[in-house]
């Protein structure tokens, strides 16, 4: 549900349970959505107030009541950058509502229009954003079987949440999915053939979101559900480019793959989806209109360092570093400057020396400054760190690591003793000749 800020009319909720309420964000037919203030908390929070009608009208309140189930048994589990968290649900005598993440924004619907659409770069990163979120709740058993622009919510800064997981399908659980849920056009083959849903159902609901933010339109329109969903079961849906000139093939491809009808030729899995969206983001130039982030979090993914770090913690890291680029010869850091940062090389190779010594050569994922992380005092700098070929690195403050989750820390700390261990082993060696 799109949330657009509506002020508050005569006779408007004024509280819920313990939340204070603002305004009423939305409404639909069986719920509203409100922006709620949290005095616990100390946080602004969006509450979906389930319609007391819609609950009690049999046999539809049966299914708005699963729906409700659904949603509220995923407070505080599905935790992610990229999805909206639910932070609490309540039912009693008097009402149902389910407390969230209040996102700030309206949502990708907006941008659905062929006078209103997203440069190229920005539906890249958007795609890749949802692939990667949608991974990790599919690795939890979740499949959100509504995947469509309304539901996927954009900030100011292009960030992407995906919200309303009350049609998901619980697949490690035995409450029992309730069939037909979906927005028909967005709606796999699968789906509409009421066959067992698996992840590629959500992969095929994302082709169409690409679909329509890159062209204005539904790859499959029709005057009628019947007509729309015969086409979908039958018909080859066209390419994007046929209607946006300055599409690549590149795109029309992983788009198309996305949604074919042959779920045995659509794509299997949420990592070659993402891989394919990132390849796209580190070829030719896109046009964006915001920070392209798709290729450096598929970096930094694929790097040693950051092997034992969840994707959740990779969008921490990726948020709190600065992505530097430093030509041949270079000099990165300094011996005896003082220093207040640690960098993670991503590419390229660097040059370790002491008083003109080669110490060692850095490759693609290791790190070096770390002292100033493990160090005390004044963390001067115990070596120079020279660019042996022009190369691209991430810088980490150690201030920033002081905002990170418990879990990120851990693993950094965990990265750098394997870093430490390797270095010692690497000195022993040279010192008896192994």
């Amino acid at each position: 549900m799109e949330q657009i800020a509506v002020g508050r009319p005569a006779g408007a909720v004024s509280r819920i349970g313990k939340y204070e309420i603002v305004r009423k964000l939305g409404e639909g037919a069986t719920s509203s959505v409100h922006l709620g203030h949290d005095p616990f908390g100390n946080r602004d929070v969006a509450i979906k107030l389930i319609a007391r009608e819609a609950m009690a009208d049999a046999p539809a309140g049966h299914v708005v009541h699963r729906l409700f189930l659904n949603e509220a048994s995923l407070a505080g589990k599905l935790v992610h950058p990229h999805i909206v968290e639910i932070y609490d649900a309540v039912v009693d005598e008097n009402q149902a509502y389910i407390v969230m993440e209040y996102v700030e924004g309206g949502t990708l619907q907006r941008f659905t229009r062929p006078d209103n659409l997203l440069e190229l770069g920005d539906v890249i990163e958007i795609a890749y954003k949802c692939a990667r979120a949608l991974d990790f709740a599919s690795q939890l058993g979740v499949i959100h079987r509504d995947i469509k622009p309304a539901n996927i919510l954009i900030t100011a800064a292009n960030d992407i949440k995906i919200t309303d997981f009350g049609s998901a399908a619980l697949l490690r659980t035995e409450r029992t999915i309730v069939d037909g849920i979906g927005t028909p056009a967005y709606m796999s083959p699968e789906q509409h053939l009421n066959k067992a849903l698996t992840h590629q159902t959500d992969i095929y609901a994302l082709g169409v979101v690409m679909f329509q933010l890159l062209t204005g339109r539904l790859p499959f329109q029709a005057g009628n559900i019947a007509a729309l969903v015969h086409q979908i079961l039958n018909a080859d849906p066209p390419l994007p480019s046929e209607f946006r000139a300055d599409i690549p093939g590149e795109i029309d491809v992983v788009v198309r793959r996305a949604i074919e009808r042959d779920a045995a030729v659509r794509y299997l899995t949420w990592e070659q989806f993402a891989s394919d969206l990132a390849d796209i983001a580190s070829g030719a130039p896109l046009t964006r209109r915001g920070v392209l982030e798709t290729e450096k979090f598929n970096a930094l993914r694929g790097l040693a360092f950051f092997r034992s770090f969840s994707d959740v913690e990779l969008w921490e890291v990726l948020r709190l570093g600065e992505w530097l680029e430093v030509a041949k010869g270079e000099a990165i850091m300094k011996e005896g400057m003082p220093g207040d940062f640690f960098c993670v090389l991503v590419d390229g190779e660097a040059r370790v020396t002491r008083k003109l010594r080669l110490l060692y050569t850095l490759k693609p994922g290791e790190c070096f400054g770390e002292m100033a992380y493990l160090g005390e005092g004044a963390r001067l700098r115990t070596a120079d760190v020279i660019a042996a070929s022009d190369a691209r690195m991430l810088k980490i403050p150690v201030s920033a690591l002081e905002r990170v989750s418990e879990l990120c820390r851990l693993n950094f700390d965990r990265a750098f003793l394997r870093v430490l261990v390797e270095r010692l082993t690497l000195a022993n060696s040279k010192l008896t000749g192994v």
